[in-house]
């Protein structure tokens, strides 16, 4: 897994690149627990290179939403690959977090 990030004044992105599993997932939590991503109106995830996900790695997303919730901070994911895009309708996660096809509707929503 390799993660890139691009940052504006107010928004990060996540480029996820790889399978974001039990050991790239201590990664992935490592970047979105800096306090400093907090300072942020809306982290986008970029999803198109993508091509796994498992518990772990959408454990890592959930259990930082509140946090982001609580700092007014807006998760989006976009350009999501059909089949990471089925693991988060089968466990009823695209219901709590923002998932758009594109980059345009990410940086709108």
């Amino acid at each position: 897994m390799k993660i890139t990030q691009n940052s504006t004044d107010t928004t990060l992105t996540l480029i996820l690149d790889g399978e974001l599993d039990a050991s790239s997932s201590v990664l992935l939590d490592n970047e979105l627990s800096k306090p400093e991503i907090l300072r942020n109106q809306k982290i986008l995830v970029d999803c198109r290179q993508l091509n796994y996900i498992s518990s772990a790695g959408l454990g890592v997303f959930i259990s930082h939403l509140q946090t982001f919730q609580d700092a007014n901070v807006k998760l989006v994911f976009f350009n999501m690959q059909e089949k990471v895009h089925n693991v988060f309708e089968i466990l009823g996660l695209d219901s709590l977090m923002t998932i758009v096809p594109s980059s345009a509707e990410a940086e709108a929503a």
